[in-house]
């Protein structure tokens, strides 16, 4: 496997540092980290993005998440590994991840699922976090950046 080119927010002068600033806003707040992982690898999943499915695998066990929180993602409904609150999330992820799969991008029951769980500021950290990852997802499937060469 072989890039196309580089990473474009390499290429590009001062976009990588740009487009971390916001992935670190993004995180900031009370939302857990991991949440902020999960929804990441699930985002990363649908788009198929290797790069970022690594990359988001490997967050999640370096912050001591099990083999079954990690692997079972991408099946979050049929397992019952998940908070409710990490379940909401989750759905978000998905339905901000998938917006021209249906006539209503986010559903209101999706939403109010989430805002259940999360506070506004809460809610706009998640949003931007699932913003950026995909992102992160678009740059790297572009542009077909291999899995594990950011690995050192």
């Amino acid at each position: 496997m072989k890039a196309r080119i580089g990473n474009p927010a390499i290429v590009v002068p001062d976009a990588m540092k740009a487009l971390l600033a916001l992935g670190k806003v993004a995180h900031q707040g009370s939302v857990p980290q991991e949440t902020h992982y999960l929804v990441h690898l699930r985002a990363s999943q649908i788009n198929a993005c290797g790069v970022c499915v690594d990359l988001h695998a490997r967050e999640l066990r370096k912050a001591g998440e099990s083999d079954e929180r990690i692997f079972s993602v991408a099946a979050w409904r049929e397992t019952p590994y998940y908070s409710d609150a990490e379940r909401s999330a989750l759905a978000l992820a998905e339905s901000i991840t998938r917006l021209s799969d249906t006539s209503d991008a986010v559903p209101d029951d999706v939403w109010d699922e989430a805002a259940r769980h999360y506070d506004e500021s809460e809610l706009a950290s998640l949003t931007l976090s699932i913003a950026a990852v995909n992102m992160w997802n678009r740059l790297n499937v572009a542009t077909r950046q291999v899995a594990g060469e950011w690995v050192g």
